[in-house]
């Protein structure tokens, strides 16, 4: 595929097996959905937040919905940016954007989890409604615009969270983003600022240039654009390794929107700039003909990033380009309408060193990232 207008194009969702089961689907059903998407959202953050703050309520989470203890499946899991993963499948950016509760999504069965995307200002986002669910497609459409605390406090929260000896062993990647307010042409020092700011307590830094909620942040896909931006990461990034005395990798996430050739020129640069790898892929502003809800309502909805099982087709093919493009050793984290365990390992077959998973989640529920790693790790 060559063109961007047909990106995200993908089988139906009838095609992709759900593994629905317990309670959760009945709540979904007749309690959730009928529940503003954002402020679903937020109660689901709050109750995890209020439930960390209990003694045991790692081991409880991990109890409660089956999760292979990670102390064992640490040691035969991959090796993937110079650490240890109890199992591929992590969860992508988007859903703890302030870093409130990494760890008690790792005791859901998440093997890294990514936080954020922060920018280095606090912001509130777009203005609401902002988050609309597509039911009958198992996706979602948001245009959040990367509300969030901003970088100071992510990293005043991660220092909380690396005190402890969970922590300390937790796979927490960083996402960062350009704040709204700062001109395309200073992007680079506020790129650098997060970096200086977050690299101390971040497993990874992933340099988010790919939302489509940020005028003009799209625009830092091109070449010329994205240098400058990657080079300021990587300087703070080594700098934080000086003093640390370990690797704070970087790469960088890509929207599936790009032409094939762009993709591959994003590739050739975090090549040559020596990054860790790419990130691919981000949600897609197409609406492809494959999806099955109202056109009416997709229409009233209007703008934002559409993710979900649509979205796999594209994600797959920008995977192929980038493990073609990419030496051997650089990593790549597959992203965009992974469900199943079934997908998780297509993905790895297919060239992905882990995978990432997100709006699954919300149609799933909190045994989901646990029957996940069930299945990868038994």
């Amino acid at each position: 595929m060559n063109t961007p207008s047909s990106a995200g194009s993908g089988p139906s969702v009838n095609a992709a097996p759900t593994a629905r089961r317990g309670a959760y689907p009945f709540l979904f059903r007749h309690v959730l959905r009928r529940i503003d998407p954002e402020r679903a959202h937020h109660l689901t953050v709050d109750a995890l937040r209020l439930l960390s703050a209990l003694p045991g309520s790692e081991r409880l989470l991990r109890t409660l919905f089956r999760v292979p203890d990670p102390a064992r499946t640490v040691a035969s899991g991959p090796e993937v940016l110079g650490l240890r993963h109890p199992h591929p499948f992590g969860l992508a950016a988007g859903f703890d954007k302030d870093g409130q509760v990494p760890l008690a999504l790792l005791a859901l069965g998440f093997g890294h989890v990514e936080v954020g995307t922060v920018t280095a200002r606090p912001q509130p986002g777009n203005p609401a409604p902002r988050s609309f669910r597509l039911v009958a497609d198992r996706a979602l459409i948001n245009r959040m615009g990367f509300n969030n605390r901003g970088a100071v406090g992510l990293a005043k929260r991660l220092a909380r969270v690396r005190r402890t000896a969970a922590g300390q062993r937790a796979v927490i990647g960083v996402n960062i983003g350009k704040s709204k307010s700062t001109p395309l042409e200073d992007a680079a020092e506020d790129y650098r600022f997060s970096a200086r700011t977050l690299a101390p307590y971040a497993s990874y830094l992933a340099v988010n240039v790919s939302s489509p909620n940020t005028p003009g942040l799209r625009d830092l896909q091109s070449v010329q654009s994205l240098r400058p931006v990657l080079s300021a990461v990587l300087e703070e990034a080594a700098r934080s390794e000086r003093r640390l005395r370990r690797a704070v990798p970087v790469l960088v996430k890509i929207a599936p929107d790009l032409h094939d050739e762009d993709v591959r020129q994003v590739a050739h640069l975090a090549t040559e700039l020596g990054l860790a790898g790419v990130i691919a892929t981000n949600t897609t502003i197409a609406r492809p003909k494959q999806l099955r809800s109202d056109r009416g309502l997709i229409e009233r909805i209007g703008a934002g990033g559409l993710s979900g099982p649509v979205l796999a087709e594209r994600s797959l093919e920008v995977l192929g380009l980038l493990r073609e493009a990419l030496p051997e050793d650089a990593v790549i984290i597959s992203c965009g309408g992974v469900t199943t365990a079934a997908d998780v390992t297509d993905r790895l077959g297919a060239g992905a060193d882990l995978v990432q998973g997100y709006t699954a989640l919300i149609y799933e529920g909190p045994g989901w990232p646990g029957r996940i790693a069930r299945a990868l790790t038994s």
